[in-house]
């Protein structure tokens, strides 16, 4: 079986196929979209995001719009969010609190985009939501589960 190298397409007599190329270029932007999906609660290095998928940053933001509708801010944002809600159902975390685990520095922005996205406001959210399943886990073991308590050094003895 021939090898093909990472993103160079299948090759024939010498040259790539369009679709061949196509679809390198879906594997690629794949790539970066895996890398935000892991990463997801992290800063987002557009560069190193962009880097992933072997494009500038501009032409990257370009092809993921094209390829899933959205910048890759705006996925990052919505992700985010989806998570904010996971968090606000199940986790007895204070609103700031999931702001933070989520990736938002800012509870301003994060609760005027969570509002955008589900009509409600995080408050109004976990009042709606609540009490609909299981009891809340308590917050120091969501917060342990998220990677740890904020601003703590690892190498502090406690």
């Amino acid at each position: 079986m021939e090898k093909r190298g990472e993103g160079s397409g299948e090759r024939h007599g010498g040259s790539t196929t369009p679709v061949t190329a196509h679809l390198a270029h879906l594997r690629q932007l794949r790539f970066a979209k895996d890398a935000m999906d892991r990463d997801w609660a992290g800063p987002l290095d557009l560069d190193a995001v962009a880097a992933h998928a072997g494009y500038s940053r501009f032409h990257f933001v370009r092809a993921f719009k094209t390829v899933y509708g959205e910048t890759p801010g705006q996925y990052l944002s919505r992700r985010r969010i989806e998570r904010a809600e996971e968090l606000l159902r199940s986790a007895d975390l204070s609103v700031t609190e999931i702001c933070s685990l989520v990736g938002f520095s800012s509870l301003g922005t994060f609760s005027a985009r969570f509002k955008k996205q589900t009509g409600l406001t995080p408050s109004a959210y976990r009042t709606q939501h609540v009490g609909r399943g299981a009891a809340l886990i308590p917050g120091c073991y969501a917060l342990l589960w998220a990677g740890g308590f904020p601003n703590r050094n690892s190498g502090e003895a406690g």
